[in-house]
C-alpha cells in the first residue's frame, strides 16, 4: 500500500496555474511520518481520467485526487470515477442537505425573493453531490460542499483552501493508525570530485549489506543561489530507512567515499571539505 496523488486540470498542464498540491501533500504526509509513493498529472480528458482511476482502484493504494468534482462542463472526475468502478452516479442524501444549506447561506430567502430550491439553477448545483454509488462524503469546512471517497480514493476540489484541510481530515480520521508507524531516518552528505559511476558499486554494496536501507544520489551542477559549497558541482549522497540501520549504513557510506578519494562536506558544515 502506498499513498498517491492525482492532480487533475488542463489549467495545470497549460501553465495557467502553478500546481501547489504536490508539495503540500508531501508536507501533510511528512508531518505524520508518512510519505508519498507516486503522483500523476492529468488534463480534463474523461477517457484518460477513467483509465487512470481504473488502474489506481485496482492498485490497493490510498489515493488523493484534486480537481474536477464541480458541476461545469469541464468537470469530469465524478463521472469518471463511477465509470472506472462500473457503478451509477447517485445523489448522496447528506451531500444534498449540505449543498442546500450552502444555497440558503448564499441566497437567504426574503418576503420579496423567496428561495426556490427546485429552480433549474439550484437543481443543477445538486450535481456536485452526485457520486459513484456507495461513496461517502468528505466534509468541507470552507463552504460546506463536500468531496467524496470510495475504495480508499479521496476526491477533493482543486482549490487549495478547501482541498488541504479535507486531505488533513482524511489522514487524521481514517489513517491515524499509520501515523509514525514506521520510524524513518535520512542522512546524506555532499560528495565532490567523484562521478556517479565511481560511486555506484559502493551504493549497491550498501543496499546489499543493509537490507531495508535505500541509497539515493542527487547530482547537481551547482546551486549559485544557495551559494557556498553548494555552488560547486556535487552529489548529494545518502541513505534512508529504519533509523538504526541508517546510522550504521551512513558510517559505511562515508568510509567508502573516503576510500574512493572523494571530498566530503556534511550538510551542517560551514563549507570546508573534509579529507
Amino acid at each position: 500500500m502506498a499513498f498517491g496523488v492525482i492532480i487533475i486540470g488542463d489549467e495545470i498542464l497549460s501553465g495557467r496555474r502553478v500546481d501547489k498540491h504536490l508539495p503540500k501533500v508531501i508536507e501533510l504526509l511528512g508531518a505524520r511520518g508518512l510519505s508519498l509513493g507516486w503522483a500523476e498529472y492529468i488534463g480534463d480528458d474523461p477517457q484518460r481520467i477513467t483509465a487512470t482511476l481504473r488502474r489506481t482502484f485496482d492498485s490497493g493504494d490510498i489515493v488523493f485526487s484534486t480537481g474536477g468534482i464541480g458541476a461545469t462542463p469541464d468537470d469530469h472526475t465524478r463521472q469518471c470515477a463511477a465509470a472506472a468502478l462500473g457503478v451509477p452516479l447517485q445523489l448522496h442524501p447528506e451531500a444534498q442537505k449540505l449543498i442546500q444549506e450552502r444555497i440558503r447561506d448564499m441566497y437567504p430567502a426574503t418576503a420579496a425573493t423567496p428561495l426556490d430550491l427546485n429552480s433549474p439553477e439550484n437543481l443543477h448545483r445538486l450535481n456536485m453531490g452526485t457520486y459513484p454509488q456507495g461513496a461517502a462524503i468528505i466534509p468541507n469546512g470552507y463552504n460546506k460542499i463536500p468531496g467524496f471517497s470510495i475504495r480508499e480514493h479521496y476526491f477533493v476540489p482543486g482549490f487549495p483552501v478547501m482541498a488541504w484541510p479535507m486531505i488533513e481530515w482524511v489522514l487524521d480520521t481514517h489513517y491515524a493508525h499509520l501515523h509514525h508507524a514506521m520510524p524513518h531516518a535520512e542522512k546524506s552528505l555532499l560528495v565532490f570530485e567523484l562521478p556517479e559511476s565511481r560511486l555506484t558499486p559502493l551504493m549497491e554494496k550498501i543496499e546489499r549489506d543493509f537490507p531495508g536501507v535505500r541509497v539515493f544520489s542527487l547530482p547537481s551542477v551547482g546551486d549559485a543561489e544557495r551559494g557556498g559549497v553548494y555552488a560547486r558541482h556535487h552529489i548529494d549522497l545518502g541513505v534512508k530507512g529504519e533509523p538504526e540501520a541508517v546510522a550504521a549504513a551512513f558510517v559505511k557510506l562515508r568510509e567508502g567515499v573516503h576510500l574512493l578519494g572523494g571530498d566530503i562536506v556534511e550538510h551542517e558544515a560551514a563549507g570546508k571539505p573534509r579529507a
